[in-house]
This record gives C-alpha cells, sequence and structure tokens, in this order.
C-alpha cells in the first residue's frame, strides 16, 4: 500500500542521545540537522526553540519531563523502547510519539522462551542444585504438548507464537478483541477467565494502557489451574502484582517474570525467595541485536520526516493526524 500523503511537517532539527547514534545517521538527507542530547545537560550546538524532534535515551527509567518542558514546539517524541507508557504524560498533545516497534521483537520473543524452557526444565532448580554439590534426576513438564495461552497479538507476540509452535504446544491467542487473523482465531480479553482455566502457560505480552493495566487480577490468576506458570514480558502493571506474589508464595503457581510492578523489585520483596518464581531485571530487548536496528530504525525515519511522510510506528499522531 502506498504512504498516505500528509500536509509536510517541517522537521529539521532532531536530537539523539548518544554520539553513536549521532554518527549512525551520517550524512543526514539534505536540510536535516541533527544534536547531542541526553535530556540531563543542555544539547550541543542547538537552541531548544529550534528542535523539532527528539529521540529519547533507552530504558534507564529517568522524568524527562523537565528537560521535554523546554522545547517550544516538539513535533515528535521517539522512543527507543517498544512501550510507551508514561510518555504521553511528558509533552503535550500537539507531540507525536513514536515507539520502537519490531526492533525488540527478536529479543523479547527470545526472552519469553527462554524464561518459559528454563521453568518448565527447572533449570532454576539445576542451578542451586549445581551450587549445592547436588545430582538429582527430576521429570519436569517440559514445553512439548502443554496449554499455552498468550495474551497480546502485536509484533511481540507474532514472534512469541512463532517461536512456540515447532515445540508442538496447544496455542490459544488473546487480543483486545474477537476476530481472526492471518494465524487463526484470536480471542477477546473477556474471554480470558475462561480461557485461563485451560492453561497450564500464561503468556503476557500486551502493552499497557489504561484497559490493560492489572488485566491479568487476582480473578485471572485464580482460574489458572494448580502448578501453571505465569511468564510476564510484557510490562509488570499488567500484572497485578500483589495477587501474584500471593500465588506463587503459597505455591500454587510458579512465575517467570522479566517485569515487575515496581521495578526494580524490592530487595526484600518476597517473590525473590519462593520456590517457583524466575526473576530476570528487565532484559527482554536488551541484546546486541538492539543497536544495529535501532540504529537502522532511526536511519528509516530520518528519511521519512525528510521526505514529508508519516513517521514509523506512531502511537500518538500529534501534526500528523
Amino acid at each position: 500500500m502506498a504512504d498516505i500523503e500528509f500536509p509536510k511537517v517541517p522537521v529539521r532539527t532532531l536530537t539523539v542521545p548518544t554520539p553513536e547514534l549521532l554518527e549512525a545517521l551520517q550524512p543526514l538527507p539534505e536540510g536535516m540537522h541533527a544534536a547531542l542530547w541526553d535530556l540531563v545537560g543542555e544539547p550541543e550546538g542547538v537552541a531548544y526553540a529550534e528542535i523539532d524532534a527528539v529521540v529519547l535515551p533507552y530504558a534507564n527509567g529517568a522524568d524527562y519531563g523537565d528537560a521535554l518542558d523546554r522545547v517550544p514546539s516538539l513535533l515528535l517524541l521517539q522512543a527507543q523502547s517498544t512501550g510507551y507508557d508514561g510518555l504521553p504524560e511528558l509533552v503535550g498533545e500537539q507531540t507525536a510519539i513514536a515507539s520502537a516497534a519490531g526492533v525488540h521483537a527478536a529479543a523479547t520473543a527470545e526472552m519469553a522462551l527462554t524464561l518459559i524452557l528454563a521453568a518448565q526444565r527447572g533449570l532454576d532448580d539445576a542451578l542451586s542444585a549445581q551450587h549445592e554439590g547436588r545430582w538429582e534426576s527430576i521429570r519436569y513438564p517440559g514445553l512439548a504438548d502443554r496449554r499455552v495461552l498468550l495474551v497480546g497479538v502485536g509484533g511481540i507476540g507474532r514472534e512469541i507464537a512463532a517461536r512456540l509452535r515447532p515445540f508442538d504446544v496447544e496455542l490459544t491467542r488473546v487480543g483486545s478483541s474477537a476476530r481472526t487473523d492471518d494465524d487463526g482465531a484470536v480471542h477477546g480479553t473477556h474471554e480470558l477467565a475462561e480461557l485461563a482455566a485451560r492453561a497450564e502457560i500464561l503468556v503476557v505480552i500486551t502493552p499497557l494502557d489504561a484497559q490493560t493495566r492489572h488485566l491479568i487480577d487476582a480473578r485471572i490468576l485464580a482460574a489458572l489451574p494448580d502448578g501453571a506458570l505465569v511468564v510476564n514480558v510484557a510490562r509488570g502493571a499488567v500484572v497485578d502484582s500483589e495477587a501474584l506474589t500471593k500465588e506463587v508464595v503459597s505455591g500454587r503457581l510458579r512465575a517467570a517474570v522479566d517485569v515487575f510492578d515496581p521495578e526494580p523489585m524490592p530487595a526484600d520483596h518476597p517473590l525473590r525467595q519462593a520456590p517457583g518464581a524466575i526473576i530476570t531485571p528487565h532484559w527482554g530487548g536488551n541484546t546486541a541485536a538492539f543497536e544495529p536496528r535501532i540504529k537502522a530504525l532511526l536511519r528509516r525515519q530520518v528519511l521519512r520526516l525528510a521526505e514529508g511522510k508519516e513517521p514509523l510506528n506512531l502511537v500518538r499522531p500529534g501534526p500528523w493526524a
């Protein structure tokens, strides 16, 4: 499908947070200018009033509201993450917001499979046994023939589904609404409790917004069978942390989570010591694949801006509405 023609939006100056990204954008299209700004110090060689677009630093959890308030006419805020929760609150409605959808899909799907396999094959127990000098032969559930409920059918959800299918699982997918896509049936979230009652593994990869906050709540968790595994590679707050902790600490459910609410997880949080819990500190998309992929996305984005086309991955249109 051809690109829709939009009124030409004059994005001429953008900032990037690292010298590596600045170098990756060279040579810039004619008429475009890029400057270095980490949103902590001052932008280098450009006035705030000249900045049209800002690329945010990657995943350090800082609040950049004060810095962005100094940019009077910001047209585009570009994230380096797939998730964009918290960003609309940093800028006015007139500013477009774009995510880095696609950049982290393979790595996050890889993380989901890593957590599932580690939990289903008892690798956490194996590491404890290794360090304690024990040698034990135990039969674990494995992944083949398991019933997997995948909540989220976006780009990363599709990547997870594609990686699950060779493991001979019975896969059920859930989206915001019931429909059929190229891969078959998608159930709606209103069916979650009913579907959870049959699931042996629940994988969460839906974006965090007002509708999905605590989507996986005490009711959904209670519907899961005893011994079921909850895997969260989305955002921590999509799952009710208190309800999940209660189920796992009791020994009824297991959890393998890369995200949590709050982050970082407190050092004395009871989930840390709970048998049946595997916790990684939001490593999902942070692999060696990230840098070349984000650089490629930003190069494509800059070319589109120079040509007056709608930016990629818009999650709020701003002036491109």
